[in-house]
């Protein structure tokens, strides 16, 4: 059986991946370079990311270089070998495979955030829910519905109200939730679910958004855990940085929410 992104790769209108990089923290340390740490993120908390990473800086010294993705992407990347001293994922199940992998020092995997699904429309759009599960639209952008999470997620949503069948011809998978979200808002598609912090920050028209409190089976949660290598002592320091009250106060404004202790 071919993948979603091969079923429907003549309907895309495909967008460069999400990734941010810093050139330097790939290349050969030079004396008195200040230290980077690599940390692959999932592409719908980069932004969040970025600000702390800029806080943390300012405080340490030490440069925080962001490998943004999708999260089965990055969890994949790792898998394979690839430098990173922290990843922090949409979901359990891409930290689960680099967990199974070995690359993840024991005791650091840590549940650090929460998030909830949107439904989006473009700007002005009248669209609503109803019509949108009764299948009045032609296209639903969503992140691939087999390993994005977001697109797995929304999957599930559409699954639970008994509309997949109906929607699953109408859907057309992309690579990361900031990919979705773009096309909703150039009006390429009638609709789409991302999560309700990136809705949050652009100028789609939200017309639903899923509580986890009334949608209790979409458990969204970003786990982050240390990977094995040489900078494991200062991804542990970032990690810290990471539950600490700065971090915090940023992922909070940006609409995330604070996990609780298992």
């Amino acid at each position: 059986m071919r993948s979603w992104w091969a079923r429907h790769v003549t309907k895309l209108v495909q967008l460069p991946v999400v990734g941010i990089t810093v050139v330097a923290a790939f290349s050969t340390p030079v004396a008195g370079q200040p230290p980077v740490l690599v940390v692959s993120v999932a592409a719908s908390v980069n932004d969040a990311l970025d600000e702390i990473a800029r806080i943390y800086r300012a405080a340490t010294g030490v440069t925080v270089a962001l490998n943004a993705g999708g999260s089965n992407t990055l969890a994949r990347q790792i898998v394979e070998g690839a430098k990173a001293g922290l990843f922090l994922s949409a979901d359990e199940t891409q930290m689960d495979m680099v967990e199974r992998a070995g690359r993840i020092v024991r005791g650091t995997r840590t549940r650090l955030l929460t998030n909830e699904l949107a439904i989006v429309a473009p700007p002005s759009s009248n669209l609503t829910l109803p019509a949108m599960l009764e299948g009045r639209i032609n296209r639903l952008a969503m992140g691939e519905p087999a390993a994005v999470p977001a697109g797995v997620y929304g999957r599930r949503f559409l699954e639970h109200e008994g509309v997949w069948a109906r929607l699953e011809p109408k859907v057309i998978p992309f690579p990361t939730v900031r990919a979705v979200l773009s096309a909703v808002e150039n009006g390429r598609v009638d609709a789409g679910i991302v999560y309700r912090t990136d809705a949050s920050t652009s100028s789609v028209t939200v017309i639903a958004t899923l509580a986890a409190k009334q949608h209790p089976y979409l458990n969204i949660s970003y786990p982050v855990a240390v990977i094995a290598g040489p900078a494991e002592a200062e991804a542990r320091k970032f990690l810290n940085f990471l539950k600490g009250t700065q971090a915090r106060a940023v992922f909070e404004k940006r609409g995330f929410g604070i996990a609780s202790p298992p």
